[in-house]
């Protein structure tokens, strides 16, 4: 990988951050000496695509809010992410706005009483579209990772669905599992 990589761990964005603080991307890279920043291309209520409806247990084209965002590590874009809310959960929140979220989606979700408890993630390879290339700056040929990720609340009701799509060549996930409950 090039000086540009990113390890990516799945932990810091599960769990509410604490009052006042910055959205989990912002401390992760500030922790690793870099800048994390995000904007939200746009936000709001819709029909669930069929993967998402299926990732949230809806039925086909339910509804729900989305928020897309472009990612950026040193003021380059490393990833696609839209996050997928149920609507009874989100709409008519800040989740449907296209305003940052003080301490993030999580602290807000947890607000509204949604704290996740599991999560199940899907890593792909794939090549990526037009709009894709376009937004990450990928070079001809490049293949992009899409990560999806599922998160239940103690109920194991879905609460969130994230469709993440990352350059292949500058990202390295990383993954922490412990069994037995400790």
């Amino acid at each position: 990988m090039s000086g540009g990589e990113w390890t990516s761990t799945s932990m810091p964005y599960l769990a509410p951050g604490a009052p006042g603080s910055a959205d989990a991307w912002t401390e992760e890279a500030r922790a690793a000496g870099r800048r994390g920043s995000q904007y939200i291309v746009r936000a709001g209520v819709t029909a669930a695509p069929e993967e998402v409806a299926l990732m949230l247990g809806l039925p086909p084209g339910g509804t729900v809010v989305v928020r897309r965002r472009i990612i950026e590590l040193d003021g380059e874009p490393t990833e696609l992410t839209d996050t997928y809310y149920p609507a009874d959960i989100a709409a008519g929140t800040a989740l449907a706005g296209t305003a940052k979220i003080r301490g993030g989606a999580v602290t807000l979700l947890a607000a509204l009483g949604h704290v996740g408890v599991r999560v199940v993630e899907r890593v792909t390879a794939r090549m990526p579209g037009s709009e894709e290339c376009e937004r990450l700056r990928l070079d001809e040929g490049e293949p992009v990772l899409q990560l999806a990720r599922t998160t239940y609340d103690s109920a194991d009701r879905a609460i969130q669905a994230d469709v993440m799509v990352m350059p292949a060549g500058r990202q390295q996930l990383r993954y922490e599992i412990r069994l037995g409950g400790a």
